[in-house]
């Protein structure tokens, strides 16, 4: 008796019998891949430029919105942080290990990545301050001092002053 096997749309067989173990992420990666090889083949070399996004929370106080974005082994010398109006947008790229041997498993993102926020009120850009620690990049985005409503004092004067002069 044989083992059952998968058939791709093109026919191809599937190395891999079925009941094989694998995890979703695993094939939600593979879907992502193919979806792109087949933008770039329609496209052109653009799919090369697509960026993936890393994982981040975003919690607000009643002075500033603070970023925690994850890149573990990247150095702040690889993350480009810039804000422009209320977008903040974080790029950079994570390099791919030089290595000896055969890679039996891989599961880490690799290359370009890009995170983009667009925040609910002005921000002050002027103070932006971002740290990386244990491989999280810690942004803290000042919010922008607003126009607080100020009483204004009105003053009499008399009619007969203004009159005579």
């Amino acid at each position: 008796m044989t083992t059952p096997v998968r058939r791709h749309r093109g026919g191809a067989l599937q190395d891999r019998p079925l009941g094989w173990a694998r995890s979703p992420l695993t094939e939600f990666d593979q879907l992502l891949s193919e979806m792109s090889g087949l933008i770039e083949s329609t496209v052109g070399g653009a799919a090369a430029a697509v960026a993936w996004t890393p994982l981040a929370d975003v919690t607000e106080s009643d002075d500033a919105f603070h970023v925690e974005v994850e890149l573990p082994g990247v150095k702040s010398k690889d993350i480009n942080v810039e804000a422009n109006g209320q977008e903040l947008v974080v790029t950079g790229e994570i390099k791919e290990k030089e290595r000896k041997g055969v890679l039996r498993r891989s599961a880490r993102r690799t290359g370009a990545f890009e995170y983009r926020l667009r925040l609910p009120g002005e921000i002050d850009t002027e103070k932006i301050n971002a740290q990386i620690s244990d491989g999280v990049l810690t942004i803290t985005v000042p919010k922008a001092e607003v126009a607080k409503p100020r009483h204004v004092e009105i003053s009499e004067t008399s009619e007969s002053t203004e009159r005579s002069g």
